[in-house]
């Protein structure tokens, strides 16, 4: 089975946020992901100054124009923030230094930078207020999904009817504690019929027991599993870099911030999260195969028209 993944930061020791990104790392990456059965992935780009975002933004342009295997495998550039909550728990591992309101202009810079490779913004329908550059995104024909956000019903529907589409990695990026009903993984599942909602499938981000039941509460055609790649992925234990951070994987393979208060990214490859899938949660392959490859390619098959 080959598989979509909408949510890579990095692989096999790249990190695809390093400011000296090249594109034979670039090449090197993207060999260890085929070899891990992903056909297809969005290079993830997370929040940091205006400046930093753009030029890295810039160099994967760059290595997806160099060379056609890359273009093969890189189907595009995610850019998560810096839109997002900068409230303690939403931000997760993005600098609340430099997150901001949602401005078009700030997008049409990063939109520039990728010279036509983005396709997937993640923001918080809080910090767009009114769904302007929602709106903008998606005319623009990105897909544009809610992440890092305490958004409530209102502001998740105000972004929905401004053309948001998708939610990204629900039930990670909040605080450990939130209100037991009315908290935003509650509000997504009640509109799960109207986005596409990804999970990171690693039973770290979510307990097994906790996405199977959420997996019920969506339809199939909008469930997508994400793997959060970092540049640990597919490599072990040790201490790796996220966008200037260091991030430690225990022996287990969970992926650590340096605070050691949350998770940063994943080094669990999507090859090791199908498995959870089937063994854990009893998930059948035509449901795997729908979250793993129909329905994120369907996306990015949308995304272009």
């Amino acid at each position: 089975m080959s598989y979509v993944d909408l949510q890579v930061n990095g692989y096999a020791g790249v990190d695809f946020n390093g400011n000296e990104l090249s594109t034979s790392q670039v090449q090197h990456a993207c060999r260890a992901m085929r070899d891990h059965q992903v056909d297809r992935c969005l290079a993830t780009v997370i929040t940091d100054s205006m400046d930093a975002m753009c030029g890295r933004i810039s160099r994967i342009a760059d290595a997806i124009d160099a060379d056609a295997d890359i273009a093969k495998t890189i189907a595009g550039i995610h850019v998560e923030g810096p839109f997002l909550s900068p409230l303690d728990g939403y931000a997760g591992a993005h600098p609340k230094s430099e997150i901001r309101a949602a401005k078009i202009e700030d997008a049409q810079r990063l939109l520039d930078a990728g010279r036509g490779h983005v396709r997937l913004v993640t923001l918080a329908p809080e910090q767009d207020p009114t769904g302007e550059t929602t709106r903008w995104l998606h005319q623009h024909g990105l897909i544009v999904a809610a992440g890092h956000t305490n958004a409530s019903l209102s502001e998740l529907d105000v972004a929905i009817d401004a053309g948001l589409s998708m939610f990204t990695h629900l039930g990670n990026a909040c605080p450990s504690q939130v209100p037991r009903h009315d908290n935003i993984v509650q509000r997504v599942l009640s509109r799960s019929s109207r986005l596409a909602i990804s999970f990171i499938a690693d039973g770290f981000h979510i307990p097994m027991m906790a996405l199977g039941n959420y997996l019920q509460c969506v339809p199939e055609e909008n469930i997508v599993i994400v793997s959060d790649a970092i540049s640990a992925a597919g490599l072990g234990p040790g201490t790796y870099a996220l966008a200037g951070q260091n991030v430690h994987v225990d022996d287990d393979g969970a992926a650590w911030a340096e605070c050691r208060t949350h998770f940063a990214g994943c080094a669990t490859s999507v090859q090791t999260m199908t498995e959870k899938l089937r063994q854990d949660l009893g998930i059948d392959e035509a449901r795997i195969k729908a979250w793993t490859q129909t329905n994120p390619a369907r996306l990015l098959d949308e995304a272009r028209s």
